[in-house]
């Protein structure tokens, strides 16, 4: 007996409806396999974009380190250049002189201001550093007498002196002379202070008439250096300690100080002054081809004649090569700013 049409349909329609869930049973699997895949591959992508951050940081990190890096090196040239100039500069306006032991003699008298004994004695040194130049081996010093004598040897670039059988070329140049310096240093001596070096000051020391002291006024004393300052009430007897050299401070045990009278120092009116000799001019590149003083004597007679530019001599002095630098020395009047 066969099914009627309507339950044949119904069936089909079941079977379709089935399939179809089926299917989609079978596609939300797919579809839930592919997201957790993407999320995989996603989770893979933020792995590798923070691995790369990382090491494109640490490049940059490097990059920048070696950037300090050749930056701190200039600079330390640059501080280590800086020095040397400094000191070149410091030994270039050091001045090392003697300074002898000079009797003064009062003419004038000088009328005493009240309570003229608590000024400090002052005194005022001038010191000017006299202008030079290093004459070293192979060149020769030449003054005239006119300084356009000078300055028309000085536009010749090229000298040949002649010397018995043969010529010697010599080369004219201005001088070039480092800075001189003047200065002067106003000093103060106290008549009322006086210095010594213990490492404790007592007040009580000092304060003895028996031992040369007398009543103090205020102590100070420095502990990075050692060095106090004791200010008496009389000027007379910073006066008096000060001849002594010493005094005898009561510590435990007793102790033997240095004393002396305390300076005050001020450094006025510093100039510097840079220039070229007038009339002196300089010979460079001589050959020794005679003996010094014979070869002297030839740019003498060369420099003199007016047929070679020259003129009358006040003086020369040649250094021939291998010798010593002299050192050539400049008074302010010969000399014009550069």
């Amino acid at each position: 007996m066969s099914k009627p049409p309507t339950d044949a349909k119904a069936e089909r329609a079941d079977d379709v409806k089935a399939r179809l869930i089926l299917e989609k049973l079978e596609e939300d699997e797919a579809k839930a396999k592919a997201q957790q895949e993407m999320l995989a591959y996603v989770k893979k992508q933020e792995e590798c974009q923070k691995d790369f951050s990382q090491s494109m940081d640490a490049v940059q990190l490097t990059g920048r380190k070696k950037d300090l890096q050749d930056k701190l090196k200039r600079c330390q040239t640059q501080l280590e250049a800086r020095r040397a100039e400094s000191t070149k500069l410091k030994q270039k306006f050091k001045i090392y002189a003697q300074i002898p032991d000079t009797e003064v003699k009062f003419s004038d008298p000088v009328e005493e201001e009240e309570d003229g004994d608590s000024q400090p004695i002052r005194a005022v040194f001038a010191i000017s550093q006299r202008a030079g130049v290093l004459l070293h081996g192979g060149q020769a010093l030449i003054t005239f007498e006119e300084e356009k004598v000078a300055s028309q040897v000085l536009k010749i670039a090229k000298c040949s002196v002649s010397i018995e059988n043969t010529t010697v070329d010599v080369k004219p140049k201005r001088i070039t002379m480092d800075p001189a310096v003047k200065f002067e240093v106003h000093l103060d001596v106290s008549r009322k202070e006086l210095k010594e070096r213990v490492a404790d000051r007592l007040e009580l020391s000092f304060s003895r008439p028996s031992r040369g002291g007398g009543e103090v006024e205020r102590v100070e004393y420095d502990k990075n250096t050692g060095t106090g300052c004791i200010t008496f009430l009389c000027p007379g007897v910073a006066d008096s300690l000060a001849l002594t050299k010493s005094y005898r401070v009561d510590l435990d045990p007793e102790v033997k100080v240095q004393v002396g009278p305390s300076y005050s120092y001020q450094l006025r009116k510093f100039q510097t002054f840079c220039g070229a000799p007038k009339r002196t001019i300089l010979l460079d590149d001589i050959e020794d081809k005679e003996d010094e003083e014979d070869l002297q004597d030839h740019l003498e007679i060369h420099f003199q004649k007016p047929s070679n530019y020259g003129g009358e001599i006040e003086s020369i002095k040649y250094n021939s090569r291998g010798k010593k630098a002299l050192h050539a020395l400049f008074s302010e009047d010969r000399l014009e700013p550069v």
